[in-house]
């Protein structure tokens, strides 16, 4: 090899290195973790908490869902929607336990695990992994012209069928509360859910959905989330796919 070929070669070698740094990491979501809480609980503050710290994680989508069957304990959770509690109960009638309570994390739409115990969550995300077919589609979400776009590639056998939906999220909200089990705390929920829209049907081949911001972004909204869950909203499945991004 003649020192010029070398000196080319390491040229080359130094172009390629400098172009894949340049490149951003693109993390695709391992989990959806969904956490069943309320203003009420005075067992649920740990589990908002872990929500936050789990939220800067890029392969985790984290939701926070309110729910208002606590209320009577003297607090009416001002974050909370009635549907959350139904979906609670649902993916409890598809699992087959009955199992509902407050922090209560789904993961992937498919195992349950406490909201405050990280251990569990990692082993409930180990657990739904083991299914090929959870998040097993490249969700790509869009901002342009006033419209997201929702773009999903086939999937793996064409055979997938599934739900698609909108959840326009507030990333962080804080609370003071003024009655109940956590009277005179202030909390702060991560990436609350304050709506559910559903954008179509996937039925297991390339699809596009589009939706304008104005029909979603209300005070409050600074980022929402998409998934693509098997099922239906009163038999949740696991989670083909799932995406996030932040809103102009």
């Amino acid at each position: 090899m003649t020192s010029r070929t070398l000196g080319g070669r390491l040229a080359l070698l130094s172009v390629v290195a400098l172009v894949g740094a340049s490149l951003p990491a693109v993390a695709e979501p391992r989990a959806v973790l969904e956490l069943f809480t309320s203003q009420g609980c005075n067992s649920c503050p740990p589990a908002d908490k872990l929500v936050g710290e789990l939220s800067k994680d890029p392969t985790l989508i984290t939701l926070s869902l309110a729910i208002d069957y606590w209320d009577y304990l003297g607090w009416k959770d001002t974050l909370a929607l009635a549907g959350h509690g139904n979906r609670q109960r649902a993916y409890a009638r598809t699992r087959g336990d009955r199992d509902v309570f407050t922090p209560q994390m789904i993961v992937n739409g498919a195992a349950q695990a406490r909201g405050s115990d990280k251990a569990d969550i990692e082993r409930a995300i180990g657990q739904t992994r083991k299914n090929v077919s959870v998040l097993e589609v490249p969700l790509t979400l869009s901002v342009a012209d006033g419209k997201l776009t929702v773009n999903a590639p086939a999937g793996k056998t064409g055979n997938e069928r599934g739900e698609v939906w909108l959840c326009p999220v507030a990333r962080a909200v804080s609370v003071d509360i003024g009655r109940g089990e956590n009277k005179g705390r202030s909390i702060t929920y991560h990436n609350v859910v304050r709506r559910w829209i559903k954008l179509g049907d996937w039925q297991g081949t390339a699809a596009t959905w589009s939706v304008p911001i104005s029909d979603f972004k209300t005070n409050g909204i600074d980022q929402v989330a998409v998934v693509v869950q098997a099922g239906a909203a009163t038999a949740p499945g696991p989670m083909f796919a799932a995406a996030m991004t932040p809103l102009p």
